[in-house]
């Protein structure tokens, strides 16, 4: 056989990746001081395009990539559904190729806020009768039966799209379950009356023996039309999975963060107090839609009853988080709560990487009990303010005399 001579320029190029990258991956993230208290930023995000293998992107064969090129490109990787699994932090990314096809892959650290890294292989999603053409944003359940579910965005050509629109779509929720995240069974996707579904949640436990969803009804892809707002329904066979009617439990509302749209984030974390929720709002600017996280409490026994709901946003878009491939952006679908109730929030920014705040249940739970809710008109948000400032006045003279 004769022995394949190597290009120097070959050996410093892919030299230089690598040490590049195993730097990326090992840098140490840093927490950001100040803030408001309710929760920890952190510097770098944990997951970008970069953070990829380079064998996904590049061809190693120096005979066919003499130039070490970038074959298969990664544009972004964002929205991850996140679980604790094994001991390690464990996130399920949308994975977005240049070619704009997005795809799943697991994602591991040690420690939740840095030194994150990918499987060798991305998932091997299989596919309905009905293939696929996109999917992305999953949101991990693990249910009371045993599975680990994974509900995502399935999204496919509008059939009745006239020949010359190659932009309308359908979304619909796609359902799959696993037991090591490895390999995956796919169910029927979730039928509901909607004409479109878009962030579908499955609930973590049973309610009166049924399987039971957040959903998100929309008239069209991308516009709520006369849907909208976070949904809840009941299904009996989630191997057969149809619902029959979808409440509206979390509405859009006039001159709010969630005016335009709402939709449920991860699944909710049970507490003592109810059902702790993440979910996203987005309200039209001038610049486009602009989307923030907020937060809000259901009832431990009833699960689609609201019973806190704080005002306006939880975490919104700053600095470098703003820009990207949809600007103004943050999006979450997944969450880690540890054994000592840390809690990690995993947040898309701009449709382009993953960052990650940490808090405490407590502390999470004091913000939604304690955080005055919307009394949408601004007269009355200025009394609601002044009767804060009127309390730590008489608080501020008391220690002052």
């Amino acid at each position: 056989m004769q022995e394949v001579k190597i290009d120097p320029v070959y050996t410093t190029l892919r030299s230089g990746h690598e040490l590049s990258h195993r730097d990326l991956l090992t840098r140490p993230n840093q927490a950001i001081s100040g803030g408001n208290g309710i929760f920890v930023r952190y510097k770098y995000p944990v997951l970008t395009a970069d953070h990829t293998p380079l064998f996904w992107r590049y061809d190693y064969n120096p005979e066919t990539n003499p130039h070490f090129l970038e074959r298969m490109g990664i544009n972004a990787v964002f929205n991850p559904g996140a679980i604790k699994c094994n001991g390690m932090y464990t996130l399920i990314a949308r994975v977005e190729g240049a070619d704009r096809k997005s795809f799943f892959a697991v994602a591991e650290s040690p420690n939740g806020i840095d030194n994150f890294r990918f499987r060798d292989y991305p998932i091997r999603m299989p596919e309905t009768e009905n293939p696929d053409i996109n999917v992305y944003d999953i949101r991990l359940t693990d249910h009371k039966d045993g599975w680990i579910y994974g509900v995502f965005c399935t999204e496919r050509k509008d059939p009745a799209a006239p020949p010359h629109d190659t932009s309308s779509a359908i979304a619909q929720a796609g359902i799959a379950r696993t037991k090591d995240l490895v390999t995956w069974e796919r169910l029927p996707d979730l039928q509901t009356p909607s004409k479109q579904q878009r962030n579908v949640v499955l609930h973590p436990e049973f309610v009166d023996g049924k399987y039971a969803f957040y959903t998100r009804p929309q008239d069209d892809f991308i516009e709520a039309g006369k849907g909208g707002g976070i949904g809840w329904a009941l299904c009996d066979d989630i191997e057969n999975p149809v619902v029959r009617e979808e409440t509206i439990i979390d509405n859009r509302v006039y001159h709010t963060i969630k005016e335009v749209k709402n939709g449920q984030g991860p699944p909710p974390i049970k507490t003592d107090k109810g059902w702790l929720h993440c979910a996203h709002g987005v309200r039209g600017t001038a610049a486009g839609l602009r989307y923030v996280l907020y937060m809000f409490l259901t009832d431990l026994q009833q699960p689609d009853k609201v019973i806190k709901q704080p005002a306006g946003l939880f975490i919104g878009p700053r600095g470098d988080e703003r820009v990207g491939d949809v600007s103004n952006v943050v999006f979450t679908n997944g969450w880690i709560m540890d054994d000592d109730a840390t809690v990690y929030i995993y947040y898309g920014s701009s449709d382009t990487r993953i960052h990650v705040v940490t808090s405490t249940l407590t502390k999470l739970l004091d913000y939604v009990y304690n955080t005055p809710s919307d009394p949408l008109r601004s007269a009355a948000c200025v009394e609601q303010r002044y009767g804060l400032i009127e309390s730590n006045l008489a608080i501020l003279k008391k220690v002052n005399e």
